[in-house]
């Protein structure tokens, strides 16, 4: 099987026709047919019905054109990434994160310090904690921004260790509690206790298929509550937080667009949020990395409380 092989069976799916793909491609009609053809016979599936009228894929051909396009995606990935373009190598940085506001808020400024017209690709993708951890693993990301605390750190250590990922701690952090400016626990005037949270409902990021205590991304993950609100993106949660009377545990750590409609409020717990960065054993961190851990330490700088210890770099 070829990658050329691959992208002629793609080309007569797209074109309903082997003629029509022949043209595209710039190829004949019967080099075409009999790559296709050997292609086949050597997967052992009919990928195509054949007609007077022309072609269509079949079952078997529609799970085998999914596949085998991602396996062009994924080769044109590693062509581009060690290609270079006119004569100047194309920077990358993906990041893999939980969902902060201030990883997106350092990621903005990090964009804009960087953009010094040369070519790049900058990625940040906000997602489940296991999904953090195998983008890494899998060199599908640089660095994952994650956090250990108390309950979670002695199964995530593990955890890493199993992908071969070292973590490195960024800040540490007293964990808050987020709830809107007309919440009944803003108007405490102190610090919210544990009870105090057991009659509103508890907001939550969906974990998947993984889901466990020790992939939560906010802690005291244990404690039980009647009523849990989970969602899978930032925007809801944020959503949420102002229109609706529950709460969010996270570090405190804000950013612009939380202190609009927003309070945090510090947590009466033994728990600690260590909140650091991945990276895979194999993998030194690029200038690109180095450049946004300075602007996420920056931003953690601008809108942490006095409860955030920075580590020292």
């Amino acid at each position: 099987m070829r990658l050329q092989q691959l992208r002629y069976a793609i080309a007569v799916a797209e074109e309903g026709s082997i003629n029509a793909a022949a043209h595209r491609l710039f190829v004949s009609q019967s080099s075409l047919s009999v790559a296709v053809r050997d292609l086949e016979q050597e997967m052992g599936i009919r990928i195509f019905a054949r007609t007077t009228r022309g072609v269509s894929v079949t079952s078997d051909g529609a799970e085998f054109l999914s596949y085998a396009r991602q396996v062009l995606e994924q080769a044109d990935l590693l062509e581009s990434r060690y290609q270079g373009e006119k004569g100047k190598t194309r920077r990358r940085l993906a990041v893999s994160s939980q969902h902060y506001a201030f990883v997106v808020n350092a990621f903005s400024r990090f964009v804009r310090e960087c953009d010094d017209g040369s070519p790049c690709e900058l990625t940040l993708r906000e997602t489940r904690t296991a999904e953090i951890i195998s983008d890494v693993a899998a060199f599908r990301a640089d660095l994952g921004i994650l956090y250990l605390g108390t309950s979670n750190e002695r199964a995530l250590s593990r955890r890493l260790d199993e992908a071969d990922l070292g973590f490195y701690l960024l800040f540490r952090a007293r964990p808050h509690v987020f709830v809107h400016e007309g919440h009944p626990l803003a108007a405490l005037g102190r610090a919210v206790r544990v009870q105090d949270l057991a009659p509103w409902p508890r907001y939550t990021f969906e974990q998947g298929l993984e889901s466990s205590l020790y992939f939560s991304e906010e802690p005291l993950a244990a404690l039980p509550h009647d009523r849990q609100i989970v969602v899978s993106d930032r925007a809801t949660m944020t959503t949420l937080l102002r229109d609706y009377d529950g709460f969010l545990v996270s570090t405190g750590v804000r950013s612009d667009e939380m202190f609009t409609g927003i309070v945090s409020l510090p947590l009466e717990t033994d728990e600690v949020m260590n909140v650091g960065y991945v990276v895979h054993a194999e993998r030194r961190l690029s200038g690109l990395a180095r450049s946004y851990l300075d602007c996420l330490l920056q931003t953690v700088r601008d809108f942490g409380d006095e409860s955030v210890v920075l580590a020292s770099r």
